[in-house]
């Protein structure tokens, strides 16, 4: 398939392109700015604001849109950034396959599983959206112009994957962030937290990738798809599985309230059975193996 992907330089987008690539896809990958070395394995690289322009005039097979601002915690500081940006990037895309006549190219439309109420059981698609922040309300207005565009023609496929974890991610997130205070504290010093008590589903962005190529090329799929572990974990178990590696004892914590974000849910979990039942996809890496391979490929751990 001849396939662009969109924020092809992402956490989750490098790790796309390397799977469709690897997969012989002719991938053509939209950077939001061109990286010092180019690809010789690629259809084709741009580098474009996508909230102001669509860069490319020819139709794909498909298209894996991920660029966007994601940060959720980013998002209480600039929410009118994030709305108009990742709203203005999706009317450019539909608007550019509108005009090519695009009937035919499948689009994988990355939302978030932080659209969902808190519950005590695994939220499944038909779970009614809770938009506790910023970020969230950006990704379900995305989704309503998903919608819309899926009325004027297009095959949009909504995804709405819950949290990342794995090699590559920048800070802004907790694997990251932790990763960096843990070392660079002293030994006999306390570490400063947001909330590590609440519990969120983590998949590793390998197995999200795997979930979003499948998708793309599978025969027939539905509207919109979980992509979850089914499984929550607390921040505490991750700086357990940080500091068990780094091979130091757990640091004591203090609770900074600025750190703390307003409406969060105590537990997140979702519910990937759709996918599973529809394409057979389930994850395989687990926490323990994200958390040391984002440790060796940031070369805090030595190769293994």
């Amino acid at each position: 398939m001849r396939i662009v992907v969109t924020g092809a330089d992402g956490f989750v987008g490098s790790h796309v392109v390397d799977l469709a690539v690897r997969a012989g896809h002719e991938v053509h990958a939209i950077y939001r700015a061109m990286p010092a070395t180019r690809r010789d394995d690629l259809g084709g690289e741009w580098a474009a604001d996508l909230i102001q322009e669509w860069p490319i005039d020819e139709t794909p097979d498909g298209v894996i849109h991920l660029a966007s601002l994601a940060a959720v915690g980013r998002s209480f500081d600039a929410p009118q950034e994030y709305i108009s940006a990742n709203t203005a990037i999706m009317t450019n895309l539909g608007e550019s396959l509108l005009r090519g006549g695009a009937g035919d190219t499948r689009v994988i439309v990355v939302s978030s599983g932080a659209l969902y109420a808190t519950a005590a059981e695994p939220c499944d698609e038909r779970r009614d959206l809770a938009l506790t922040s910023p970020y969230a309300v950006s990704k379900a207005a995305v989704e309503l112009q998903s919608s819309y565009y899926r009325a004027r023609g297009l095959e949009m496929v909504v995804v709405r994957p819950f949290n990342h974890i794995g090699p590559g991610q920048a800070r802004g997130f907790i694997l990251p962030d932790l990763v960096e205070a843990v070392t660079g504290l002293g030994d006999a010093e306390a570490l400063q937290v947001g909330n590590l008590d609440s519990r969120r589903d983590y998949t590793d962005v390998r197995d999200v990738a795997r979930a979003y190529l499948d998708l793309l090329v599978a025969p027939a799929v539905q509207d919109i798809y979980n992509i979850a572990s089914g499984v929550s974990v607390s921040g505490r178990e991750i700086l357990g599985e940080i500091c068990h590696n780094l091979g130091r004892e757990v640091p004591e914590t203090i609770v900074d309230p600025a750190r703390l974000r307003p409406n969060d849910p105590p537990e997140i979990i979702g519910d990937a059975s759709r996918i599973r039942s529809d394409l057979g996809w389930t994850p395989v890496i687990p926490l323990q193996t994200s958390v040391r391979d984002f440790l060796t490929a940031s070369t805090i751990l030595p190769p293994e």
